[in-house]
């Protein structure tokens, strides 16, 4: 299984795979119809999906277990409901669909719209092997890059 790392960058729409390291930035592609490549610099505030977890009443759960979660409930495709126009109630009810025991004080209802969203660009960019997108080992990019490097050797 090859480890991929989606980012989310704050301030810039859309999530971006990594692609290379260079001098002083990331070299990120968008997850969009562009594939834009684009630098990502260290006063970015830029965030791997993989270290991202969603609250729940008992434990936090990783994200790609809530993605997966939400492309079983979907059978792969697109989400069926539409963030931008739903309802507070609406999201929320699709949410405990989702993951039943999440935590009503502490997930809000953007970080709900965000996870749709974010769903529905990797559906669309093809990736639906959210296994892919667990924590990997090292505290910072160089340590995945090279993780990533002995993958494809």
């Amino acid at each position: 299984m090859s480890q991929i790392t989606i980012l989310a960058i704050s301030g810039k729409p859309g999530l971006y795979k990594l692609v290379s390291r260079a001098k002083n930035s990331l070299i990120v592609e968008a997850l969009d119809d562009t594939h834009k490549r684009t630098p990502a610099f260290g006063t970015d505030r830029i965030t791997s999906l993989g270290d991202i977890a969603m609250f729940t009443e008992t434990e936090d759960i990783p994200l790609y277990k809530v993605l997966n979660a939400i492309k079983e409930l979907e059978g792969g495709k697109a989400a069926s409901i539409n963030y931008k126009k739903a309802s507070p109630a609406e999201l929320k009810d699709y949410f405990t669909k989702v993951l039943p025991e999440w935590d009503r004080e502490r997930v809000h209802n953007s970080d709900i719209k965000k996870l749709i969203q974010w769903y529905n660009i990797l559906v669309a960019a093809g990736i639906t092997d959210f296994d892919q997108m667990v924590p990997t080992e090292g505290d910072n990019v160089d340590d995945r890059m090279k993780e990533e490097e002995n993958e494809n050797a």
